[in-house]
């Protein structure tokens, strides 16, 4: 069963509306960065999403955490070195982007970490190569998607993290 991550009082939440969702390649971020900025935000007040592990059980995005991704403001994509390499990364960003472009009241404010925005925009090999792989096990469509998905939030002003050790 999914749970989502504690938003104000210690407690795991099935059902709610969040200020900020946090979407993150858990083995780059979770331990160190993300986890600092969630309690952080926690710590601030806001109510913050941060998936747990066994969310991403299955073939599709869940519906929890589709829902997570819609009752969301914020959104945080943390882009590091091996973030393409989660299709559930790549599928969480592209709802994100969908979402937010339905809704004026939405905004997303991306942070590189460890990369370079143009490592996002598919203008290195970093994210190009591992999207080459993904091609293998996803449709062309799907990769199309993605490309737009990235190569779109990377535009946006974000926050670098890169060499801040």
């Amino acid at each position: 069963m999914a749970t989502f991550a504690c938003v104000d009082d210690g407690n795991l939440l099935s059902v709610a509306e969040f200020e900020v969702f946090l979407s993150f390649r858990g083995p780059d971020t979770r331990l160190n960065f993300t986890d600092c900025l969630y309690h952080s935000l926690v710590g601030a007040g806001i109510r913050v999403f941060k998936d747990n592990e066994e969310i991403r059980k299955g073939k599709k995005i869940a519906g929890k955490l589709l829902h997570a991704i819609e009752s969301s403001k914020i959104y945080l994509p943390i882009f590091s070195r091996t973030y393409t390499s989660s299709k559930w990364c790549l599928r969480e960003l592209t709802y994100i982007l969908e979402c937010s472009s339905k809704a004026n009241d939405k905004v997303i404010l991306p942070i590189f970490y460890d990369v370079n925005p143009d490592d996002v925009k598919l203008k290195t090999r970093l994210y190009l190569d591992v999207l080459k792989k993904h091609e293998k096990e996803f449709g062309l469509d799907e990769i199309r998607q993605w490309k737009e998905a990235l190569t779109e939030v990377a535009r946006i002003k974000g926050w670098g993290m890169k060499d801040k050790g």
